[in-house]
């Protein structure tokens, strides 16, 4: 059975977009975009009119109210959980996993920085045997060329 005592008539019909706007907040930005498409896609003058409520409101562009309380609630911005035990091992794992990365950022580092140096030593070698290779080959033309002149002096 259908209890109408919980609805008052100030919560019908007229208040539908409130809580619409407030169902999109709590989604974020890709809610109002994707109502806004769908808006054009199946009655123009609809999403014309979100795209126009969307720009007119600054929600194109700043983030949504409900997403900053999101933030500001997270467990991980909070600075104590009331139990120093905890903060203390909390700040400490922290702290030890900030040097953990600290560390292999510089070991990962130093290996791009060794396989940088490998190539280019390759590099190098490959450009000293090939001019290596091109001098060899002009220095025999032109020992090829002076001992012909020389034959022909015979």
């Amino acid at each position: 059975m259908y209890d109408t005592s919980t609805h008052s008539l100030n919560g019908g019909i007229t208040s539908w977009p409130h809580r619409a706007q407030s169902w999109l907040d709590a989604r974020g930005k890709g809610a109002w975009i994707a109502a806004m498409v769908l808006g054009f896609i199946f009655v123009w003058p609809v999403g014309l009119a979100l795209l126009a409520y969307m720009i007119w409101s600054k929600r194109m562009f700043n983030r949504s109210a409900c997403h900053n309380r999101r933030l500001s609630h997270a467990p991980w911005n909070s600075n104590t959980s009331g139990n120093t035990a905890f903060d203390a091992y909390r700040d400490e794992t922290i702290r030890r996993l900030e040097d953990e990365q600290g560390a292999f950022e510089a070991f990962l580092k130093r290996l791009r920085d060794a396989k940088d140096k490998q190539q280019f030593d390759a590099f190098m070698d490959e450009r000293v045997k090939s001019n290596a290779a091109e001098r060899a080959s002009e220095d025999a033309k032109d020992a090829g060329k002076d001992s012909g002149k020389d034959f022909a002096a015979y």
